[in-house]
């Protein structure tokens, strides 16, 4: 008797783990390894925060990174990406050269702003090749890490004709965004003299692909 609820047990679980398993349904199974360096500057970390005199605009197309997970179940999703900061842009040269000096984001002595994920949740299949979910990751900004949790769209292309224009392999487009609040990052709220908001919202757009050119 003893055996047999063993049994049972063992399968309830099986079962169970199966179910909720959340991935893609795609030509792809098992693990695949993305990687998101891109020649062409194709990929896009930004980040948008305000003045009283105007709003302020970052732009880097200096995104790179891998991540890898098994394609039939996102939560095994890891991996980490990161930005350099002397790519970020805002349009106006002193703005940027302010941006990139010991008070905000130091530069010379932090190159990189990264994100390494931890966990995913809040899975939500949207598509069979396009899935909604919640990331979970340590930010890291001038020297401090702290774990955030970003919003995050994902959408895996089969190769085709199509996506080869792009590179060659299947692809893995990720969107994503979320919220940095500056002072727990030892980042100052005035960029040139002007007092920016605390809390700056970040967006990655970037497309990766699983073979290597």
């Amino acid at each position: 008797m003893k055996k047999i609820l063993s049994s049972v047990s063992i399968i309830i679980i099986l079962l169970s783990t199966i179910s909720f398993a959340q991935g893609f349904k795609v030509k792809a199974s098992g693990e695949q390894t993305f990687n998101f360096a891109d020649k062409g500057g194709r990929n896009q970390a930004s980040f948008f925060s305000t003045t009283p005199l105007e709003d302020i605009r970052g732009l880097s197309n200096d995104v790179k990174g891998t991540v890898t997970f098994n394609v039939n179940d996102i939560k095994t999703l890891k991996g980490k990406i990161s930005v350099s900061v002397a790519s970020i842009k805002t349009a106006i040269d002193l703005r940027d050269e302010h941006l990139r000096s010991e008070n905000w984001l130091d530069a010379a002595k932090y190159p990189e702003i990264t994100f390494t994920i931890k966990s995913i949740k809040d899975v939500k299949q949207l598509a069979d090749n396009k899935l909604q979910a919640k990331v979970v990751g340590d930010f890291t900004l001038k020297g401090v890490t702290k774990e955030i949790t970003a919003d995050a769209t994902l959408t895996y292309l089969d190769e085709s004709e199509q996506t080869k224009m792009r590179a060659p392999g299947d692809l893995l487009g990720v969107q994503a965004s979320f919220k940095v609040k500056l002072s727990e990052f030892g980042v100052n709220n005035k960029l040139v003299g002007q007092k920016v908001a605390e809390n700056v919202e970040v967006s990655i757009n970037m497309v990766g692909s699983n073979k290597t050119n």
